[in-house]
């Protein structure tokens, strides 16, 4: 493939969907084109803004935590492999308010909630916590949502009581 042809490529490519540099890299590089061809079509991609990683990871971010209900760390671990810097990652997660993780995690425990098979209250804790770490949310959140559904489960139980 040629430089121009890569260029064409890769521009279609960023007008369809955002991307990062990393994966513009990549698809150079398995293209195999120069070194040299691969600098300036970069230069032109990121001069043009066809990629923005700061744009990218706003996105991403955005994106990953609302629709695929993931945690800040999973967010993180996935801009880690695609070579995001913290330096442009972590302005954009101080900007989320800690109320969005609250509202995506603790629909997400009811409903695992209901389908946990436990002994004891003890051991439906631990497998809740296993499944939102795993979607990787921090357990300081994981425990106020424990403590919030406990909360809930109370009231129901109060309400029921009085009619």
């Amino acid at each position: 493939m040629t430089e121009q042809q890569a260029l064409l490529k890769l521009t279609t490519l960023c007008t369809q969907a955002e991307h990062c540099s990393q994966e513009m890299l990549d698809k150079m590089k398995k293209w195999e084109l120069s070194e040299e061809a691969i600098a300036r079509n970069m230069e032109f991609l990121t001069q043009k803004k066809f990629v923005d990683d700061e744009r990218f990871a706003r996105f991403f971010i955005n994106d990953k935590i609302k629709y695929n209900k993931w945690g800040r760390r999973k967010v993180e671990q996935a801009l880690w492999m695609k070579h995001i810097p913290k330096e442009i990652s972590d302005p954009i997660f101080e900007e989320i308010e800690d109320g969005l993780y609250m509202e995506t995690l603790l629909p997400l425990m009811k409903s695992k909630y209901k389908t946990i098979k436990a002994k004891n209250d003890y051991e439906r804790s631990m497998k809740l916590i296993r499944f939102a770490m795993g979607r990787g949310f921090s357990i300081d959140l994981i425990h106020k949502c424990i403590d919030k559904m406990g909360m809930e489960a109370e009231d129901e139980d109060f309400e029921e009581e009085q009619f």
